[in-house]
């Protein structure tokens, strides 16, 4: 089946303005045991207002998002319009703030010295932008770290952004809140997933409403950099090897990826029905995307919204696991800062398409940073309401 993008007005980032998709968070569950809970009263009301209205904003008014990932830094800052955002700035570096981590257990000062760098970047541009609310979270490298804390601190100190760790949990519902607006129309559960840099989160959702409701999650810590640090611990660094043994290499990659899934993997077959979706949101995705364009360089426009088999995916994440080093660096798309990491990006995702056998995958390059967007200007526009209703009461009293 060809590949082929969702219609505009459910793909509303097909412009460099990148605007957001027409949606607002809404209440959004954990579907496991003893966790089941509305994401609160805010959430609840910004549902049941016909149409959501929004408080009076300056033209120049702005929001941010900060993700510190395990290798990724992303800002994004973007003002409402409407019930849609309008990106105004946007910054990425590579950091690969967990380098290291998965043998010593801490982050690394040159890691460290990177991450903050990047993040001095982001503190001058939430100066100049005129932000009004903003949110910055880091996520697995910090949650694992053991000087993750000081580093907070650190970071804190020397640039004035306060970095909130957020949980495996949280992590998953803002992916979700992010990019669910692309996943393809059908009937029955969905899988959201997003592999990150030191972790990975499955979602089993129930779409309908505002917000899909979450049925079930898990996160393991395997991303593209904690895995491949773990196997290459495992194998040794010494050589790379000829084609069989980066293959073997890569089938203990899946296999590690595997046996942590196998739980959750029970419990969402049940849920499995003959007209499966699943949606990635990831730097993984997005490559594999892009090569299976034979695109020359990467473009978002291209990419974000797309819906490509699931079998070239599976092919190219085949030919890949057996490339060397430079035959992956030549490739568009992958290039020096990905080919260390991209085998086992490919690695998770079979492993994921082994779970939720779908024949199409949705690629999304969206994900925590505009759920971060859409929960700040939700909760921005509900408190704005709260006050003037408490204002109405005190008028009539």
């Amino acid at each position: 089946m060809a590949d082929f993008n969702p219609p505009d007005e459910r793909r509303s980032a097909a412009s460099t303005r990148q605007d957001g998709p027409r949606v607002q968070p809404g209440r959004v569950c954990s579907g496991t045991a003893g966790e089941r809970q509305a994401s609160g009263a805010v959430a609840e009301r910004a549902l049941r207002r016909q149409p959501p209205e929004r408080p009076p904003q300056s033209p120049r008014q702005a929001y941010a998002a900060i993700d510190l990932g395990t290798n990724n830094c992303r800002l994004l800052i973007a003002r409402p319009a409407d019930e849609n955002f309008v990106v105004i700035d946007a910054f990425s570096r590579v950091v690969r703030l967990g380098e290291g981590l998965a043998q010593s257990g801490r982050l690394s000062d040159e890691a460290m010295d990177r991450a903050v760098g990047a993040l001095r970047v982001c503190a001058e541009k939430l100066k100049r932008r005129n932000v009004r609310l903003a949110r910055s979270v880091a996520t697995e490298a910090c949650r694992r770290a053991s000087n993750g804390a000081a580093f907070i601190e650190r970071v804190r100190r020397e640039t004035g952004i306060q970095l909130d760790v957020i949980s495996a949990q949280e992590e998953a519902r803002l992916a979700v809140l992010g990019c669910h607006i692309l996943l393809e129309d059908g009937i029955g559960p969905a899988v959201i997933f997003d592999i990150g840099g030191g972790s990975t989160e499955l979602v089993l959702i129930e779409p309908g409403a505002p917000v899909p409701r979450i049925i079930d999650w898990q996160s393991v810590p395997w991303g593209v950099v904690s895995l491949t640090e773990t196997v290459w611990s495992e194998q040794g660094h010494d050589a790379e090897g000829d084609a069989a043994a980066r293959r073997a290499r890569y089938d203990r990659m899946r296999e590690l990826v595997a046996n942590s899934f196998a739980e959750f993997a029970g419990r969402i077959a049940p849920r499995a029905t003959p007209d499966l979706r699943l949606l990635g949101t990831s730097g993984t995705v997005t490559t594999l995307a892009s090569v299976h364009l034979e695109l020359p360089q990467y473009d978002r426009r291209a990419v974000d919204g797309l819906i490509v088999p699931s079998a070239s995916m599976r092919d190219i994440a085949s030919r890949l696991s057996t490339m060397s080093p430079e035959q992956r660096r030549e490739l568009p798309c992958i290039g020096n800062e990905r080919a260390d990491l991209v085998v086992a990006g490919c690695a998770i995702l079979e492993a994921i398409l082994d779970i939720w056998p779908a024949d199409r995958l949705g690629v999304a390059d969206r994900g925590i940073r505009e759920g971060i967007l859409r929960s700040l200007m939700t909760a921005d526009a509900d408190g704005f309401h709260a006050q003037a209703a408490l204002r109405r009461l005190k008028q009539g009293a």
